[in-house]
């Protein structure tokens, strides 16, 4: 029994003692994880006002055009892409001919996220609606409850 214990006791030990060593940054460097990242397919850049607007919200690098969609309203909303991968909503009643005014007639959102099955999300930040896009509908989740769609309509 005694020598059972000792032994047992010096088992103990000796993984403190690794455990400890591993914990105190002794241990084998180990290989470095690729931080990959995962860019969508982009087209061409996005339009020189987009990338204004992405400059002024902390684009890296030029934006890319992932998706672009008119809808029935005439809304053309394009979602873009820049070095990075970051996601930006940028849309315009009457598309890129027609005036832009932003916050009026444009909205220019950051943060879009991106579902994986080519559906993306973006919040304002000033009232918190929710725009979400995909290349069948737009809809729009207003604070108050209400919902706006609009169906997606070919160029």
């Amino acid at each position: 029994m005694v020598i059972t214990t000792a032994l047992l006791t010096i088992i103990g030990m000796g993984g403190g003692y690794l455990l400890a060593e591993n914990r105190s940054g002794r241990t084998e460097p180990q290989p470095e994880q690729n931080s990959t990242i995962s860019l969508l397919p982009a087209g061409e850049p996005c339009l020189e006002r987009t990338q204004k607007m992405g400059r002024q919200f902390g684009a890296d690098g030029e934006l890319r055009e992932v998706l672009q969609v008119r809808t029935a309203k005439r809304t053309v909303i394009w979602i873009c892409q820049d070095d990075v991968g970051d996601l930006f909503y940028h849309a315009n009643k009457g598309g890129a001919d027609a005036p832009w005014v932003e916050n009026k007639t444009a909205l220019f959102l950051q943060r879009v996220s991106h579902d994986g099955a080519g559906t993306f999300t973006a919040t304002a930040p000033t009232d918190g609606t929710t725009f979400t896009v995909n290349s069948e509908r737009l809809v729009v989740a207003h604070t108050d409850g209400r919902v706006e769609e609009q169906d997606v309509v070919p160029e």
